[in-house]
C-alpha cells in the first residue's frame, strides 16, 4: 500500500481568499527591509533602517521642497519630432508612451513657489520620461524657468535626473546644454542665487552642463553622478574602478560636489543657503534685458 498517492485534480483556492490589497508593503533594495508603504511616503520615500533614497517623481519633489502649492509654467510645450527618428520605435511613438505613463509633456516641470517662506524658481526632471533626457523643449522650459527668475528677482533650483542629452534630437538637444548654461551665466551677472540639487541619476550632458553650475552643488546620499557610466569607463580604460566611483560621496571628497544632504534635510539646507546668499521672502520685479525666449520651430503648445 503506498503512503502517497497523487491527487489528479488540481487544487482550487479556498472561496475566502486573502483581500489584503496590492502595494502596502515595500522591499527596501539596499537592506532588504519590509516597509509599510505609508511609512515610507511619511519618510519622504527614504528607508528608515538604512537611509536608501527612493527615486521619486518629479511633481514628489515639488511636494518637498515647496511649503504648499506652486504655479507651474510652460505645462503644453511638446516636441514635434524635430528629426522624424526612428529606431527600434518612432520617437513619437515613445514621446506618446511616455506622455501616456507620466501625465507630463515632457520630461521637466518648472514652477514658482516658496521654499520655507523664501520664492523661488524650481525645475524638477522627470526620470519616468525617457530616462529623464533633456531634448528641446527641457531646455526650453529651464530656459524660460530662469529668465523668469531674473524677471522676478528670485533664485532658481534644479533638480537634476537625467540619463543626458536625448540622442532623438541628435545635435539640437546637444545645443542645450550651451543654452541653459548662457541663462545661468546671465543669472549669474544679474546676482541671482542657483542651487542646483543632483539625484540618482545625473549623468550625460546635463552633468557636464547645468548641474555641475550651482553656486552650490547639493547631492542625494550614493547618487550617481557622471559623464558616461561606469561599465563604459572600465571597457575603456580596462580597469577595475575604485569603489563607489562615481557615487555622490566619492564626488565630495574629490572636489566635485560641495554637500551630500539627506532628502529629508534638503528643504532645510537650500533655505539656510538661500538666506545666507540675501535671498529675502518677497520679490521686486524689475526688467530684464533678455526677454523669455520664444518657442520657435522646435516646440509646440497643443491646443486646448
Amino acid at each position: 500500500m503506498a503512503w502517497f498517492k497523487k491527487d489528479k485534480k488540481p487544487i482550487q483556492p479556498p472561496a475566502d481568499k486573502s483581500r489584503v490589497p496590492e502595494g502596502l508593503w515595500v522591499k527596501c533594495p539596499s537592506c532588504g527591509e519590509i516597509i509599510y508603504n505609508k511609512d515610507l511616503v511619511a519618510s519622504l520615500n527614504v528607508c528608515t533602517k538604512c537611509s536608501h533614497h527612493f527615486r521619486l517623481t518629479a511633481s514628489e519633489r515639488l511636494k518637498v521642497l515647496f511649503d504648499g502649492d506652486w504655479q507651474e509654467f510652460d505645462h503644453g510645450l511638446t516636441s514635434i519630432d524635430p528629426l522624424h527618428f526612428t529606431d527600434t520605435k518612432a520617437y513619437r511613438k515613445r514621446l506618446e508612451a511616455s506622455i501616456s505613463a507620466t501625465g507630463l509633456q515632457d520630461a521637466v516641470i518648472t514652477a514658482t513657489g516658496t521654499v520655507d517662506g523664501l520664492r523661488c524658481s524650481i525645475a524638477a526632471m522627470e526620470y519616468g520620461f525617457i530616462g529623464g533626457s533633456m531634448g528641446v523643449v527641457v531646455g526650453e522650459k529651464i530656459t524660460r524657468a530662469i529668465e523668469r527668475a531674473m524677471t522676478e528677482r528670485i533664485p532658481v533650483i534644479i533638480v537634476s535626473c537625467s540619463g543626458g542629452a536625448r540622442m532623438m534630437e541628435g545635435a539640437l538637444s546637444l545645443m542645450q546644454m550651451a543654452k541653459i548654461s548662457a541663462a545661468l551665466a546671465r543669472l549669474d551677472r544679474a546676482r541671482l542665487p542657483y542651487v542646483s540639487v543632483l539625484t540618482d541619476p545625473t549623468t550625460g550632458g546635463v552633468t557636464a552642463s547645468f548641474a555641475m553650475l550651482g553656486d552650490v552643488n547639493l547631492a542625494e546620499p550614493k547618487a550617481l553622478i557622471g559623464f558616461a557610466g561606469p561599465r563604459v569607463i572600465e571597457q575603456t580604460i580596462r580597469q577595475k574602478l575604485p569603489e563607489g566611483f562615481q557615487r555622490s560621496e566619492f564626488l565630495v571628497e574629490h572636489g566635485m560636489l560641495d554637500m551630500v544632504v539627506d532628502r529629508r534635510e534638503m528643504k532645510d539646507v537650500i533655505a539656510r543657503f538661500l538666506r545666507f546668499g540675501g535671498a529675502s521672502a518677497t520679490a521686486r520685479p524689475v526688467p530684464v534685458s533678455t526677454p523669455l525666449s520664444p518657442t520657435g520651430t522646435l516646440g509646440e503648445e497643443p491646443s486646448r
